[in-house]
């Protein structure tokens, strides 16, 4: 089955296992139209209004000083690097290798900044300890994903981790946090999202993933910080005459949805518990953290496609809308959001277990 004709079936579908219930556009501006906070005045530029007081909001939450929104992380953690880069003098910065940097931005940092990325361990696990010590160049910054997402959302134990920032801490080395995932993160440490961000000298967030909300990001740190992330957004195009609904919606995922995460992920882990029973299924990270996988099948793309598509057809139950081609099979990302919360194990165990047999035969 194509992936234009599993589309096709998953129109009829009244169930699924991936994502949150699909929302059309006129459903999802009707929910800010809808809103409480469509009445607040409107930011110009960024200035006063409802952004204003949703960057309070953020930086509160985050324990920071100060927060700006903007369109995009990839303009928000450029800018960050920047900013820490300029105050050291130096232009020398460390993440993984399979940050969104290196991977998703056709080198922008080094292209628009002038930025020398070292590569930290190897792409399929967390980098150490170790890794960052043997970083021969000083370095302005350190970039750290939480959850990592290109190796299945894996996160470090909170031991390992202050183990990092005592070493950037003793190095003069900033820290900046790639929290993209953040939100999902809380369950996994037991912490507030105030004490995980708190070693960090600059966060970023976005609220477009497991909040469902409209594209934007928040960058938060000192307020001097955010003072000078201002005018770097404005010299980045990123200073939009108004951004009121992508904010109002923003706080709508918020209002909504930090409460369920900790359901997410006890979802998440049910899921990778049936998965894990499957013949030719692997799942990555074995135990997830968060409430996302990476799911790799021992059957070429075109049978698990065919799979799903007919359990779409017959059970009106999208597992997920496509995977990508592997040299043994295929992989899946795989998040739980709204929609596998009514899904019961014992329908998701006969679910997965026709997967895989159709898939098979």
């Amino acid at each position: 089955m194509t992936q234009e004709e599993l589309a096709e079936a998953a129109k009829a579908c009244t169930h699924f296992l991936r994502d949150h219930y699909p929302r059309t556009p006129r459903q999802r501006m009707q929910d800010i139209a809808d809103s409480p906070f469509i009445e607040a005045r409107p930011d110009h530029y960024g200035n006063g209004g409802f952004v204003v007081e949703f960057e309070k909001e953020l930086s509160d939450l985050l324990g920071k000083e100060a927060a700006v929104f903007m369109p995009s992380g990839t303009m928000a953690q450029q800018i960050a690097l920047r900013i820490w880069a300029d105050q050291a003098r130096n232009r020398h910065v460390a993440f993984h290798p399979t940050c969104h940097l290196e991977l998703h931005e056709h080198a922008a940092y080094r292209e628009l900044h002038h930025l020398q990325a070292h590569l930290l361990g190897e792409p399929s696990r967390l980098f150490t300890l170790a890794d960052l010590e043997s970083v021969g160049d000083p370095i302005s910054s350190l970039l750290i994903e939480f959850p990592q997402r290109e190796i299945g959302g894996q996160l470090p134990s909170w031991d390992d981790f202050q183990a990092i920032v005592e070493i950037a801490k003793r190095k003069g080395i900033r820290l900046h946090l790639d929290g993209a995932r953040l939100w999902e993160c809380g369950p996994f440490f037991g912490r507030s999202y105030r004490e995980i961000v708190a070693d960090f000298d600059s966060v970023y967030v976005s609220f477009y993933k497991i909040l469902f909300g409209l594209p934007g990001a928040v960058l938060a740190g000192p307020a001097d910080f955010i003072a000078e992330a201002r005018v770097w957004q404005r010299r980045h195009g990123g200073n939009l005459v108004h951004m009121f609904p992508n904010a109002i919606s923003a706080k709508l995922g918020i209002d909504k949805r930090l409460a369920l995460i900790p359901s997410y992920v006890a979802k998440a882990a049910e899921v990778a518990e049936i998965m894990r029973t499957l013949d030719g299924v692997q799942v990555v990270p074995e135990f997830p953290p968060t409430n996302m996988m990476h799911v790799f099948f021992d059957y070429p793309k075109e049978r698990i496609m065919d799979a799903v598509g007919e359990i779409a057809l017959r059970e009106r139950c999208l597992l997920f809308g496509g995977v990508g081609a592997t040299e043994q099979g295929c992989k899946l990302e795989l998040w739980i959001g709204d929609a596998a919360l009514d899904l019961p194990r014992e329908r998701l165990e006969l679910l997965l277990k026709e997967l895989v047999r159709l898939a098979g035969s």
